[in-house]
């Protein structure tokens, strides 16, 4: 079955390890993804393929990309350009909520 539309609410969270959940949803081309981010969670670099854009709904990270550092709270966005390595890194006892956009898709997040 096809699926076309989730209600963000009524969807489980996806355990990624200590610290971090998701919520995902995928079209053709690009995949949304929601994570929560507790404070203190296991930061671990990596880089994938993909292109992602971050939107940081609440609380405060910083965001490694590459050799930079960006503070971003609620409203910050910010590119993570393929295959760069980069990580995100909450600051505060806040968690944080952003909502990322990886292109092309990201089948393994279904």
């Amino acid at each position: 079955m096809d699926v076309h539309s989730v209600d963000w609410e009524k969807m489980e969270w996806t355990p990624v390890r200590p610290g971090i959940q998701r919520k995902a949803f995928s079209g053709d081309g690009a995949t949304l993804a929601l994570h929560l981010l507790q404070p203190g969670h296991e930061t671990r670099p990596h880089s994938h393929p993909h292109e992602q854009i971050v939107y940081i709904m609440s609380g405060l990270v910083d965001f490694h990309i590459g050799d930079s550092v960006v503070r971003l709270g609620p409203g910050g966005v910010a590119k993570i350009p393929g295959d760069v390595i980069h990580y995100a890194e909450v600051i505060g006892d806040q968690p944080v909520l952003n909502l990322d956009i990886f292109t092309p898709a990201r089948p393994e997040y279904a």
